[in-house]
This record gives C-alpha cells, structure tokens and sequence, in this order.
C-alpha cells in the first residue's frame, strides 16, 4: 500500500464530501479511490468514514484522524519545496473559502496579476455564504466583519473600510438623487437581512464625528446575501447599503454612484483567517502579503492595516 498516498486521498475524500467528487478532482478512477481508502482502513484497524447510499461521514476516529494529518500533509509539502534546490517558485494548491460576494468582486479581479507572480500555486476558490463555519476546512477564510468582531478564530486582519449607500446612475436618473438623509424615504431600499429589524435605516456622519440619524425607509428587497444586493443595486432596483471596498471598482467605472457620500451605515474589517497558527504554508504567507497591496483601484477607498 502506498499509504502517503492512502492518506492524501482519504484527505480529499473528506473534504470533497464523495469518492466521485475525490476521484474526479485527483484524476483517479472511483474504484481507485475507494480501494486507497480501504487501503488505509485496513491499515489503522478502524472505520474512517461511514459511508451510505447519499453521503458519507467521517466517524469519530476518522475525524480526529483527518485533524492530524492535515498537519502532516502540510508539513510534508512545506518540507518538499524547501528541498527542492531547482526552484524557489511558490507551489500548490491554495484552499480557499470566502462568501459569494467576496469571491466574485474581491477575489476574482485579483486572480490574473497574482497568477503571473505565481504560476504555480492553483487558487482552489470556494464561496458559501457562511465560511466562518468552515475555517478548518480550508487554508484561508475571508470574512468580513463589523468593528465590534469577536471571534475565536486565528483572524488576521487586512484592510478598513466602510458601508457606503449605492445605486446605479439608471436608477437615480428615474427616482432622483437623494440630498439628505430623509429623502431616503421616498427611494427603494435593498436591505442586508443581518442588520436591525424593521424599517430604519441608521446612518453616521462619514468623519464619524457629529450625531447619527435613523430614516424609515420603502424595503423593496432583502437577503442574507450581499451578492444579491450588489447585483440588484447594479442592475436600477434601488438603493443599498454595500461595502466600500467591493464597490470601489464599479463607482470609478460609473456603473455605481455613492449616494449621500457625507454618511455611512458602519465600518467593517476584512479578516483572512486560517485553521492554526502553526505549519501555515509559505504560499497562505504569500497570498495575504499579496491582497495587501495597492490594487488598481482609485486611492483612498481603502485603508490597509499596518502589522
């Protein structure tokens, strides 16, 4: 038995959720999979997986199994490329696990110049709209979070920045360009469904000096996925409160106007956050250093965080 690689299948197998899906992603036959696995099994002297007609599981000793050989398996391919005396290239696939809207507007318009400085490391993009639930899975998880966070997580963060209002210049055109904060309760508003209940809307002073107000506002959507508000605001439904850093690109393209840029709904902090402070890949080093630089983007959206 090749139990390196017994236990690298058994990995993907787990995190993957199917033999097919393993198979599929490590270019293996299913029958083939399944044989490593049993291979293993054997091997311990003990289930890994329960396994039935729609899922599998991993059963308790599996479990504590998996914990334990990611560090193993982490720590071996750290030891790999260190060896290796024909390169000093960055290599491997990077897990990653972020939420739609972070994926698709964050991540995505950075996949080309991070490419280029590192062709060899595979960005493996994973979007769910809770990933705070699945930071052990994954190398890096990127949330975003409001001010008071706090979690127990190994969270470092990377840039500031604000809740802004947004809407599209179509739908401004036909509704009107609010001046002041109560002129809000004449627009169509796009509620984010983890903020406070009901109909008002809260606002701070943009310098974060000076008193807030409330404003009851006409909800025409909500959701609990900021993606879909940041397309619908995109596509004339209304106004919506989004973030800053997510927004900058289509309000210097014109496809986005701030609305009331004296006001804000709050500040936020992205996080990436990793399963241990212990065996982080060189390349999780690499990625975060990475988003910490300037992007092409107009100056001033950000403030990036000094460590």
């Amino acid at each position: 038995m090749d139990r390196l690689q017994s236990m690298k299948v058994f990995q993907r197998v787990a995190d993957e959720g199917s033999f097919a899906a393993a198979a599929r992603a490590l270019d293996l036959s299913p029958a083939a999979v399944t044989r490593l696995v049993s291979d293993l099994e054997r091997h311990l002297g003990t289930r890994l997986l329960q396994r039935t007609t729609r899922r599998i599981a991993l059963t308790e000793a599996g479990d504590h199994y998996l914990t334990r050989l990611r560090a193993i398996l982490a720590e071996l391919e750290e030891a790999e490329i260190a060896a290796s005396a024909s390169s000093r290239e960055l290599r491997g696939v990077l897990h990653i696990v972020t939420t739609p809207v972070l994926a698709s507007y964050f991540l995505a318009p950075r996949v080309a110049a991070w490419s280029r400085r590192h062709p060899r490391v595979v960005l493996d993009i994973t979007a769910d709209a809770m990933p705070q639930n699945r930071v052990e899975e994954f190398d890096l998880t990127f949330l975003i979070e409001e001010e008071n966070f706090d979690a127990n997580l190994v969270a470092r963060p990377l840039m500031h920045g604000e809740w802004i209002l947004c809407a599209s210049p179509d739908y401004l055109a036909r509704a009107g360009t609010p001046r002041e904060p109560q002129d809000l309760r004449e627009h169509s508003y796009l509620r984010h469904q983890r903020r406070p209940s009901g109909r008002r809307l809260r606002l701070l002073p943009e310098g974060g000096a000076g008193e807030a107000v409330e404003v009851d506002v006409r909800v025409t959507l909500q959701s609990q996925h900021s993606d879909v508000l940041h397309r619908a605001a995109l596509d004339g439904a209304g106004v919506a409160l989004l973030s800053r850093l997510l927004t900058a690109p289509q309000i210097a393209t014109g496809d986005l106007v701030q609305v009331l840029p004296d006001w804000m709904g709050g500040r936020y902090t992205l996080f990436g956050a990793m399963p241990s402070r212990q065996l982080v890949p060189a390349r999780t080093h690499a990625f975060l250093e990475f988003l910490r630089e300037p992007f092409e983007q107009p100056r001033g959206l950000l403030r990036r965080v000094a460590v």
